[in-house]
């Protein structure tokens, strides 16, 4: 497992760990996205140098294979020419060309290797970033629908729900309070009629007797 790959890694299990325990998510997922932002950048830098590293190994090895094929054609002109001596000298930096170029050319290959690496590595980095950035929408969702339900909560903590009810049966009672004060006094009012005015008192049948007889006396 490369570098690059092991601390991306232990990157996201530290952020997993610290979501779990953390307050605010969205606050911690945004210093995530801008710590990943600048090892992103800092990796296409990187990405970057080992491409123009990679070009110049590829041109080193082109010049050194270029160079020994040159040196093969001069040592055959001088053979052909009878000039032994030159030939020997032209073969054996013919030979450094073609060492040089076989070394230079196992260094681009590997270059070639490595960039491939980090591309997709790359790649994985970005793929990264946007799922974070995606979760940091998801709970940003999320706390504000909480927040929402808190200020509802809230709200309704304010109201009685039974409230109604209760103010039903206070109406209730005050209403049979007030008849029951009105049969009391009709029941009073009653009560006294009866005892001003009895009904068979002797008394009063005798003086209605006297008020019978001296209407008739007068006609």
């Amino acid at each position: 497992m490369s570098l690059m790959r092991r601390m991306r890694d232990i990157t996201a299990a530290t952020i997993n760990e610290r979501l779990e325990r953390s307050e605010d998510p969205v606050r911690l997922i945004d210093q995530y996205l801008i710590a990943q932002r600048e090892q992103l950048q800092q990796s296409e830098r990187l990405y970057q140098q080992c491409v123009s590293h990679a070009a110049a190994l590829r041109q080193q090895y082109l010049t050194a294979l270029e160079t020994k094929e040159k040196r093969e054609q001069q040592a055959v002109l001088a053979l052909k020419a009878g000039e032994e001596q030159m030939a020997r000298i032209v073969l054996q930096e013919k030979l450094q060309a073609e060492e040089k170029s076989e070394q230079y050319r196992e260094l681009y290959e590997q270059a070639k290797q490595s960039i491939l690496d980090l591309d997709e590595q790359l790649q994985q980095l970005k793929a990264d970033y946007k799922e974070v950035a995606d979760k940091r929408s998801y709970y940003l969702a999320r706390m504000e629908s909480a927040r929402l339900q808190q200020r509802m909560n809230t709200r309704l903590s304010g109201i009685d729900q039974h409230s109604t009810p209760r103010i039903f049966n206070r109406i209730e009672e005050n209403v049979s309070d007030m008849e029951m004060q009105a049969r009391s006094l009709r029941d009073v009012r009653r009560m006294s009629r009866e005892s001003y005015y009895p009904a068979g008192n002797p008394a009063v049948d005798a003086e209605l007797e006297l008020l019978r007889s001296r209407l008739n006396k007068e006609g």
